[in-house]
């Protein structure tokens, strides 16, 4: 006779569903993280051979790298509130197949501005995903000291992924270029398996400042494309004053709203606290010379000839 497998499992009952289980939930979490923080940083060694490949100045493959990090940064507050309302899985879920898309576009990206377009895409999905990857280990998770070892996990997947980025990169970058974002694909499919076995969630109705989130962007949008115009087009360009005056005018508007509204995106009384201030600072001071020098360092140190080299070193101020 032959004996099922939740029969043997579940000796007592003759059918059982499976249950969810809290490892899957975090491997699934996890592994989101990990191709989040390793998109951003996988791209910088690969620069010179994109350059080579698919053209464009320093500005193009500034925005390749900055236009992930801006959408990411830009939308990672509204995130959060849709996240509740959909419900935490299916906001990593949703989240999760844009990103994969996005990512084969970006592996079969023609040309450069195709490129830059499906990055924007990315940062967009990871903006979701990150929110909803740490609600879904408040689900799996009710005990607070195996939540605070699940968070643990998850930030680990984060800092292998940000100190094994760049050496990734380089290997795959002497396959193919194209490798670097098309990696995501299995790794993502194995999410999306998971998933089928990661704790349910519920959504509850959250509040949306839609103005605060526009001028989030907008300050956000203004300042990216201003630091990156200014290598070319010179700092008193007007495109590039323009840019930064529309920054700081919309930076205002943000602040002057968030003070106003009952549930604000961003409660301004957090840096009344000094540790906030003192670990903003730093955090800020770290993601400037993480990200910032190995761009650097990667686009005048390598190049696919002596002129596009001399070219690139002389945009970036690297003589």
């Amino acid at each position: 006779m032959a004996v099922s497998t939740s029969a043997l499992i579940y000796p007592d009952t003759h059918v059982q569903p499976r249950l969810p289980v809290p490892a899957a939930t975090l491997i699934v979490a996890t592994i989101g993280f990990l191709m989040i923080t390793l998109d951003a940083v996988v791209v910088n060694v690969a620069l010179p051979t994109l350059h080579h490949e698919l053209g464009g100045g320093i500005s193009g493959l500034q925005w390749v790298v900055d236009g992930y990090t801006l959408m990411f940064a830009a939308l990672l507050l509204t995130a959060g509130g849709l996240s509740d309302r959909a419900g935490a899985r299916r906001a990593f879920t949703v989240g999760l197949v844009i990103f994969l898309a996005a990512s084969l576009a970006c592996g079969l990206a023609p040309n450069l501005t195709v490129l830059v377009v499906a990055r924007f895409a990315q940062g967009s999905a990871a903006a979701f995903m990150t929110p909803s990857s740490m609600a879904l280990i408040r689900h799996a998770y009710s005990d607070p000291a195996k939540r605070a070892r699940a968070v643990a996990v998850w930030a680990m997947g984060g800092a292998v992924a940000s100190s094994s980025g760049p050496v990734l990169g380089g290997l795959l970058a002497t396959l193919n270029w194209r490798l670097i974002f098309l990696i995501n694909l299995p790794i993502g499919v194995v999410a999306l398996v998971l998933l089928k076995y990661a704790v349910p969630t519920t959504s509850r109705p959250v509040p949306i400042h839609w103005f605060g989130q526009i001028m989030a962007v907008t300050a956000m949008a203004g300042l990216t494309y201003g630091a990156i115009e200014a290598g070319s087009a010179g700092v008193s360009s007007p495109r590039v004053l323009a840019a930064f005056v529309i920054a700081v005018a919309a930076a205002v508007a943000f602040v002057r709203s968030q003070a106003r509204v009952r549930h604000p995106m961003l409660p301004l009384a957090l840096f009344r606290n000094q540790a906030v201030r003192i670990s903003t600072v730093i955090g800020f001071a770290f993601m400037v010379g993480y990200y910032g020098l190995p761009f650097v360092f990667s686009v005048c140190t390598s190049s696919s000839s002596a002129a596009s080299r001399r070219s690139l070193r002389e945009r970036c101020f690297c003589r």
